[in-house]
């Protein structure tokens, strides 16, 4: 089985979970969820870190998106610590587009996390 994904599929699974990440973002900010700046900061940031490991041809460029992944991850982890806003999204105190954009987001951070990782070994060990 070892081989069966290619780089450049793994590579658009962290462009995919980006865009993913930013769909979630769009859903809760359409669901009135609120955000400190306008428009929301994370849905620029995954939106332009999708576009750029989609067009990059860097071995590394996936790590971006590893990295965004994480990032998005850790706001989310921290705005539940400090105001109770991610997981109160998560549990419905949003409404049901807060629960839905809430889980779009993080599945598809987790995925760009998980797939920007294993993409950026593997273009390394490929020698690109």
């Amino acid at each position: 089985m070892a081989g069966i994904w290619k780089s450049t599929t793994i590579r658009g699974l962290t462009v995919g979970g980006l865009a993913a990440g930013a769909l979630g973002i769009a859903v809760l900010w359409a669901s009135g969820v609120e955000f400190p700046f306008y428009p929301p900061p994370g849905l620029l940031l995954l939106a332009s870190g999708a576009a750029f490991v989609g067009v990059a041809k860097r071995a590394w460029a996936p790590g971006v998106g590893a990295f965004l992944g994480l990032f998005v991850i850790v706001g989310f982890v921290l705005s539940s610590v400090v105001s109770g806003a991610g997981t109160g999204n998560l549990t419905g105190d949003a409404g049901i587009g807060g629960v839905i954009g809430t889980v779009i987001q993080l599945a598809g951070v987790v995925t760009a996390l998980v797939a920007g990782s294993v993409a950026v070994g593997r273009e390394y060990r490929a020698g690109r």
